[in-house]
């Protein structure tokens, strides 16, 4: 016969490893409801965020009077980031569509310079209202190439009869004839120099003076 000590310790035991099982079950019971639970806050927090940051957006389009934000178009050159000036190439048409760019660039007097709109964007982490891109009047119609004014003046001095003038401001039609004829028997030297002083004579592809030495 078996010992009634031994059966009570094996009930015990199957008792307990039910005991365990269960707890078990519950444990995953717990882990699953838990992570459902988190899911949806987080997917409810997300679609707050989102909500909150659309309102912040549409809020920060309008400006209200007398609010401490400036409006966007206001703010100075330092805290924006524009554009160069489009050019349009003398298309009337294309000018007229976009609203914004040159029809020519260069100009040596302030009249003879157009001036023209580009797009501004402001500048990351600066706050202000109303739309953040926008275009701005008043840039002017002059780009730079590398032609320096210091240096064709002295390639017209001293070399401008073999035509090393016209040669470094892109003129290679005319920089012939002038080497050719070394500089005109000495009087296209000369007037050239003159041109040059004067603002007569300019880059070929319509840049203006580089201003750094």
């Amino acid at each position: 016969m078996e010992d009634p000590s031994l059966a009570v310790v094996m009930l015990e035991a199957m008792e307990a490893r039910a005991r365990s099982s269960q707890e078990i079950s519950e444990s995953k019971i717990s882990l699953l409801l838990s992570s459902s639970i988190i899911d949806v806050l987080c997917c409810w927090y997300g679609e707050a965020s989102s909500t909150q940051q659309g309102q912040e957006d549409a809020l920060n389009q309008i400006c209200v009077p007398h609010s401490p934000k400036v409006n966007c178009s206001y703010l100075p050159l330092e805290f924006l980031e524009c554009n160069d000036p489009k050019d349009h190439e003398g298309n009337v048409t294309t000018l007229e569509t976009e609203g914004h760019g040159c029809l020519k660039f260069g100009g040596q007097r302030y009249e003879d310079v157009k001036h023209a709109k580009v797009n501004c964007t402001v500048l990351p982490g600066i706050e202000c209202c109303g739309n953040r891109t926008f275009l701005r009047d008043g840039f002017p119609c002059i780009r730079y190439s590398g032609h320096y004014f210091c240096t064709t003046l002295i390639y017209s001095v001293l070399l401008g009869f073999l035509g090393m003038d016209r040669f470094c401001l892109g003129q290679t039609g005319t920089a012939v004839g002038k080497l050719l004829t070394m500089g005109g028997v000495g009087i296209w030297w000369i007037v050239d120099i003159v041109l040059l002083i004067t603002g007569s004579l300019m880059p070929e592809d319509g840049s203006n003076w580089n201003p750094n030495i």
